[in-house]
């Protein structure tokens, strides 16, 4: 058995994975979480993705954070690997996994029956020069010419899916969409926890959670960061793009604080769509006392074992 808990940024479910963790303790059946937050991954960057420190993590293991350099370029295929060959390993010994994350492809790729096409360097090369050349927003156009859905699943900001969705319906001849995680199979028995949070409560809650990044010392980490090596990915996340900027003298504080503010509200919108899409999925109110319990309510522990 595989439990994962998804849902919007800001909604808790690093906490509620805890809270379960403990309370599968407490049946006989321990638990180890598998992180599926793609900002996550990188070593220095702590505050701006709101990762546990290990003191925080109340003893329960945890995987796949921090396992990337700023320089490196994080790849769902190869996350794909990792994670489900950590998940092996934990239902291996006999450990239930507990997949935590809001980076809705990710997470899809591990959860769901799918293969990821192959890449072709000589048609990778030509886009991305189109991409340095014409920028996102063209680009975005001829994936809208030719592939509607996943136009609008990418957006017109994402050059790096923009150029990978191309690629996929340059050489597949199909649209990009047929080359997304089937949603309908999973890839190992699964139950699927989502947190939501009304929107106005989410929005406040976005937007005090930026506004620590700041009083918590983001400037003061991006500073530590080797920031000319870091990779496209790392680099424009959201709050390291915009702390970046402020140290370069490119916004002020108060406009780098809002354009954060409203990248993450946009961000959630995304990963709230995304995640409604995952048929069964048990959504619990974040704010509720009661969802730890009724999440484990909602597994099949006899499935399990004890």
């Amino acid at each position: 058995m595989l439990i994962a808990v998804v849902g919007a940024t800001g909604t808790g479910k690093s906490g509620l994975s805890l809270d379960l963790a403990e309370r599968l303790a407490a049946t006989g059946r321990r638990a180890e979480v598998v992180n599926a937050d793609a900002m996550q991954f990188y070593r220095g960057m702590d505050i701006g993705t709101a990762k546990l420190p290990p003191a925080e993590r109340r003893g329960v293991p945890h995987h796949l954070l921090d396992v990337l350099d700023v320089s490196d370029e994080a790849s769902v295929a190869a996350y794909q690997t990792d994670a489900r060959a950590a998940i092996t390993d934990i239902q291996g010994r006999g450990a239930i996994p507990i997949l935590v994350g809001g980076s809705g492809l990710y997470v899809s790729s591990v959860l769901y029956d799918f293969q990821f096409p192959g890449t072709d360097p000589v048609i990778r090369e030509r886009l991305e020069a189109d991409l340095i050349a014409e920028g996102p927003g063209m680009m975005h156009q001829r994936l809208k010419a030719l592939d509607p859905a996943a136009a609008a699943a990418i957006g017109a900001s994402n050059g790096r899916r923009l150029v990978r969705a191309l690629e996929v319906v340059e050489m597949t001849g199909e649209p990009f969409g047929s080359g997304l995680p089937d949603e309908s199979s999973f890839w190992r028995p699964t139950t699927i926890l989502g947190l939501q949070t009304p929107r106005d409560v989410l929005v406040e809650r976005l937007n005090d959670r930026v506004l620590g990044m700041w009083r918590d010392g983001l400037l003061e980490e991006v500073r530590g960061i080797d920031v000319p090596s870091m990779g496209a990915t790392a680099r424009r996340a959201i709050g390291y793009a915009q702390a970046i900027a402020e140290l370069d003298g490119e916004l002020s504080r108060d406009e780098a604080i809002e354009q954060t503010s409203a990248l993450t509200r946009r961000y959630a919108r995304r990963q709230v769509g995304w995640f409604r899409r995952y048929p069964g999925t048990v959504w619990l109110d974040s704010d509720d006392p009661g969802r730890a319990d009724a999440a484990l309510a909602s597994i099949p522990l006899d499935s399990i074992g004890a």
